[in-house]
This record gives structure tokens, C-alpha cells and sequence, in this order.
């Protein structure tokens, strides 16, 4: 087995880069005078009439946000009419979601790299892939910048997320067929990933496998649950600390469901400190889910070498952990 990998140091800021692309450019203008069939109209409707490739929705929120203009002057009310003569010109801004696939100078914590993979730490509060609400910064952004070839990859090469208030390790494939590999070894359940967690009282074991099925809450769609009906759900929890009414856990992966550890403490009466979703409150200094992703075992997907990976708890996970173990 190779060295065992360990991280505890902040990014080098040297290794940003500014980057000058074309998603940097100016976006393109539009201009028309209004015509008779369209007096008296809405003026969303009348840039719907020079936009009609865009949503009403998005062309809404360019006139709300300044950047469509009646007789040279800032029009930022949708539903004002319009008059025949009167020229609109519309900048068309991109939606946030077409810009959501470009590079960003991420400052990223490379634990590993070499042609084939990449392994990195994310700190807490780093989205790993774009979604509604975070369109830009997010790991993927960064893989983008980092090297060329994630452009040309499923996902720029992430194979596996963390929950943005998570921190941690994951790895990422630099190529196709490394992701392929990796992407393999996840689904045949020869990815070891170890967690520390810091949970609300104390399991009356001191190990124990929680195998339950998870999928989507019905009752909410930013939420997962134990269901008899979801995707198949195993996880392995050790008490390594205890003090007054909290736990300090580690906690094994078997399969790799959205929040399946926060779902399954929580469904065993355990729910991460500070995991307010989950019904978890903020204490031991934790204003954020008290999850960590320890270490990372995997295949070379080139080598066949066995990798093994550990990085360390950032301060505000490791200062909670420590009130709890005394320090160990």
C-alpha cells in the first residue's frame, strides 16, 4: 500500500490564476423601436418580441435588474407599457445556469495529484457541483481552472460529493478513463470512506450497522428519509467519545446515498449537532453540520496501487471533538 496521505495545511494561494476567457465577454446588446401591433404593450413582452430564444422568466429579471433600456434610460418595471416609436435595448446578461459551467480560480486543497487523479480537501461551506442557489464557486468551478481537461469530462471528473457544509476528502478523475474506473469502484462498494461525526446523545451501542433503505422525503424535497421504498443504505458507527449528551462517532460508508449518514443518525434518534435539517442544534461551538469526511480509500485507477488518504478536522470540528474526548 502506498503512504498514507495526510493534510492539514491550507491551500497555496500561488497556484490561482486569473483566467481570460470567453465567458468574460461583454454580453450582447439588442435594439428595436417599438411597433404599432405592440403599443400599449407590457415591455416584457415587447423584449420577449427581441428574445424570443430566452424565457419570459429570465427576460423579467433583465429588466428588473437594470439592463433593459427605453429611450436610453434604465426601464426596471416589467409590466409598464410601451409606445409606439419608443427604442428598447435589452443587454442580454446570461442566466446564472449557462454560466454555471465555466472555470473559476477555486483556491482547492490538493492532498494528490498525478495525471490520472486528484485528490482534494473541501472545507466547509464549498459547493461541490453547481445547483439553484449556487450557480458559481464551486468545486467544479475550479476543476474547470485547475486543469484543462476537466472541460472534456461528466461532472469536470467528480465521481462523488459531499454535502457543502461537510468537510473533507474526495477524489476526482483527471480523464475519461479514470473517471470510468472510479465511478466502477464507488458502485461496487470498493471505495472506503470513513467519517468523523459529532451527534446529539450517546448510541446505547458502541457499534452497529444501520442498513435502510433512503430516498426523497415525500413531505419535503430538500430532505431524504428512511424509506421502505428507496435506494439501499448501509452505514457503520463506532462510539469513539461521549461526554454529557453528545457522541463523538466514526462512521463508515457501504453505499454513498445524499445525506445517508445525517438520515440515518438522525433516524436512529442521533442527529448531527448543528444539522438543522435533520432536527440537529448548533452546540459545542458547531454552527454547521458536525460531519467530516476522515479518510479515503481507493485503486489507482491506472497503478492498481492502493491509495489511502487522511486529512484532518478543520478548527471548528476539531475544537467540538476535543471537548468531547478531552482532547484525544
Amino acid at each position: 500500500m502506498s503512504p498514507d496521505y495526510r493534510v492539514g495545511t491550507e491551500p497555496d494561494p500561488a497556484s490561482q490564476v486569473e483566467l481570460d476567457s470567453p465567458w468574460n465577454e461583454e454580453p450582447e446588446r439588442r435594439e428595436a423601436v417599438v411597433s404599432e401591433a405592440l403599443h400599449g404593450a407590457r415591455l416584457d413582452k415587447a423584449v420577449v418580441a427581441m428574445a424570443g430564444e430566452f424565457s419570459r422568466s429570465h427576460l423579467q429579471t433583465l429588466v428588473e435588474g437594470g439592463h433593459v433600456y427605453v429611450d436610453d434610460r434604465v426601464a426596471t418595471t416589467a409590466s409598464r407599457k410601451v409606445v409606439a416609436g419608443q427604442r428598447i435595448a435589452v443587454e442580454l446578461v446570461p442566466t446564472p445556469q449557462s454560466q454555471a459551467f465555466r472555470p473559476e480560480a477555486i483556491a482547492l486543497a490538493i492532498v494528490h495529484e498525478d495525471e490520472h487523479v486528484l485528490v482534494i480537501d473541501k472545507p466547509a461551506g464549498l459547493v461541490v457541483h453547481p445547483a439553484a442557489g449556487n450557480w458559481s464557486g464551486t468545486v467544479l468551478n475550479g476543476l474547470l481552472a485547475h486543469h484543462p481537461g476537466a472541460a472534456a469530462l461528466p461532472r469536470a471528473g467528480i465521481v462523488h460529493r459531499l454535502d457543502k457544509d461537510t468537510s473533507g476528502l474526495m477524489v476526482v478523475g483527471k480523464t475519461l478513463t479514470a473517471v470510468t474506473a472510479l465511478v466502477r469502484e464507488i458502485a461496487a462498494r470498493e471505495v472506503h470512506r470513513e467519517y468523523l461525526a459529532i451527534a446529539h446523545g450517546v448510541p446505547a451501542q458502541a457499534w452497529m450497522r444501520i442498513d435502510a433503505a433512503v430516498g426523497r422525503d415525500p413531505q419535503s424535497r430538500i430532505r431524504m428519509a428512511v424509506l421502505a421504498a428507496g435506494k439501499p443504505a448501509m452505514t457503520d458507527v463506532e462510539l469513539f467519545a461521549r461526554c454529557d449528551h453528545f457522541s463523538g462517532l466514526r462512521c463508515t460508508l457501504h453505499t454513498g446515498r445524499t445525506h445517508q449518514i445525517r438520515v440515518h443518525l438522525a433516524h436512529q434518534g442521533h442527529p448531527l449537532v448543528a444539522d438543522a435539517v435533520y432536527g440537529g442544534a448548533p452546540a459545542l461551538g458547531m454552527q454547521r453540520q458536525a460531519l467530516h469526511a476522515q479518510r479515503l480509500e481507493f485503486t489507482h485507477p491506472a497503478s492498481g496501487e492502493a491509495m489511502a488518504f487522511r486529512a484532518d478536522p478543520p478548527a471548528d470540528f476539531a475544537a467540538a471533538w476535543a471537548r468531547i474526548a478531552g482532547g484525544a
